[in-house]
């Protein structure tokens, strides 16, 4: 095992096992609770072209049971521990994570790597968890107003590859397809060791940082080495003019649309894509931002041109939270007598304003006071803090930039954020309407 230290804000340890496991450990003294998660190095992009949905499936059948636990034992053991737990399924990656007093360090480690060596994949955890998702894309998609609005509508108008553009929650054909060797080989191809990392912040008094190395150690070190998979590229050109789609919605009492942009690569330019994600925030967060000002409470066209409005860098919200590429959304609903057209045409407008003057002074620095506070309270929490950490050392093997994030929003500029709004307006862009149908279409599992 190799070990790294690095000092910052926070420390860092960095150690990698022998199977390829990476381990990022942040000892915390202010907090009497610990936190372990496992980023795996899989999302809705790398699922298999006719599976869609099957990362966030296998998310669920790794709550089944394990090599050493029956079904629901993990839950029993987290929370009476007095801990919390969970897992989400991302654009390129999947965590698992929970929370427990300190004492309970050990228990939540071997709970980690209980099931990243042997989940319980059986036909009738498969079938159940398939009915399971189905019943949540119903619940969250099918059957609520403007379900899917954006993330699932937008990408296939902005992108032409099947990585950016598919339906990550899923298809139900292709969900009731799915077949228990479906799901050992997507066990066997990404949850090798060598494409994880378990990430140890909190309370660690009563081990230290070397006795916390030296438990995942013996949990996870003899969880069996496999080869790791190949990352591709998901790069593809940007559009080079407008596209537009328009979808009925059953459940929608109003109109809806929604713009969506390439954004730079935060690998590569990470303060140009922050100034989008600081654009975002002067667009339209809190009532005194400029979509708000103009479009909801008045301005040259009037009060009432939207009833709200949103902006974000970021498909799945948060920065850096995805690989390039990525998309910087607005989105508005709009009454029915308001032409879609007038609303893009106001945008528009402020994006040209911004790009030619940039925000003034004081306008940036509330906005980057709001912005600033919301990252602090956010990091007030210990999951919050490890899953940043981990979800950075995982795309981009800098969990620093979790703690450098608010120094790096204080240094942006106006002319950063001019840039930014100039470079949406000279790109091509997506525009997604959606329209409220009369009656509903489908029995709801289309």
């Amino acid at each position: 095992m190799s070990v790294i230290a690095d000092k910052s804000a926070l420390e860092l340890h960095r150690a990698t096992l022998a199977n390829g496991l990476r381990v990022l450990v942040v000892p915390d003294p202010a907090t009497p609770v610990v936190g372990v998660s496992v980023h795996v190095d899989v999302g809705f992009r790398s699922e298999p072209e006719g599976r869609t949905g099957f990362a966030h499936l296998f998310e669920h059948l790794m709550f089944q049971g394990s090599e050493s636990l029956e079904k629901l034992e993990h839950f029993r053991q987290v929370q009476s521990a007095g801990g919390i737990f969970n897992g989400s399924t991302h654009q390129d990656y999947t965590d698992y994570f929970q929370v427990l007093p300190g004492a309970a360090l050990e228990r939540a480690l071997f709970l980690e790597s209980d099931r990243l060596r042997a989940p319980k994949l059986t036909v009738e955890n498969l079938r159940n968890q398939v009915d399971v998702v189905k019943e949540e894309i119903r619940l969250n998609v099918h059957n609520r107003p403007y379900g899917g609005f954006p993330w699932i509508l937008l990408p296939p108008v902005l992108y032409d590859t099947f990585p950016n553009a598919h339906n990550g929650y899923g298809d139900f054909s292709e969900l009731e397809q799915a077949s228990l060797d479906d799901a050992a080989a997507f066990f066997d191809t990404f949850y090798t060791p060598g494409n994880a990392l378990v990430t140890v912040h909190g309370d660690l008094s009563e081990h230290g940082v070397d006795g916390t190395l030296a438990l995942v150690e013996r949990h996870f070190g003899d969880i069996p080495a496999r080869p790791v998979p190949q990352r591709p590229s998901f790069t593809e050109p940007a559009p080079g003019a407008e596209r537009r789609q328009t979808v009925a919605d059953a459940h929608a009492p109003l109109p809806a649309l929604a713009l969506g942009y390439r954004v730079p690569d935060p690998a590569a330019e990470p303060d140009a894509y922050l100034a989008h994600a600081m654009l975002a925030t002067v667009l339209a967060d809190g009532e005194a931002s400029r979509l708000q000002r103009r479009l909801v409470h008045g301005g040259a066209d009037g009060a009432g041109l939207v009833t709200d409005v949103s902006a974000s860098n970021g498909l799945m919200g948060g920065p850096f939270d995805a690989r390039d590429p990525d998309t910087f959304t607005i989105t508005a609903v709009h009454p029915a007598e308001v032409p879609a057209d007038r609303v893009t045409a106001a945008v528009d407008e402020e994006l040209d304003r911004l790009a030619e003057q940039g925000p003034g002074a004081e306008e940036l620095e509330r906005q980057t006071a709001r912005w600033v506070a919301a990252l602090h309270r956010e990091d007030d929490r210990v999951m919050y803090r490890m899953l940043g950490l981990g979800a950075r050392e995982l795309l981009y093997g800098r969990a620093e930039l979790a703690v450098e994030l608010p120094g790096r929003l204080a240094a942006l500029t106006g002319a950063d954020v001019a840039a930014a709004a100039a470079r949406l307006r000279s790109a091509g862009r997506a525009v997604l309407l959606v329209e409220p149908a009369a009656e509903p279409t489908g029995d709801g599992d289309a």
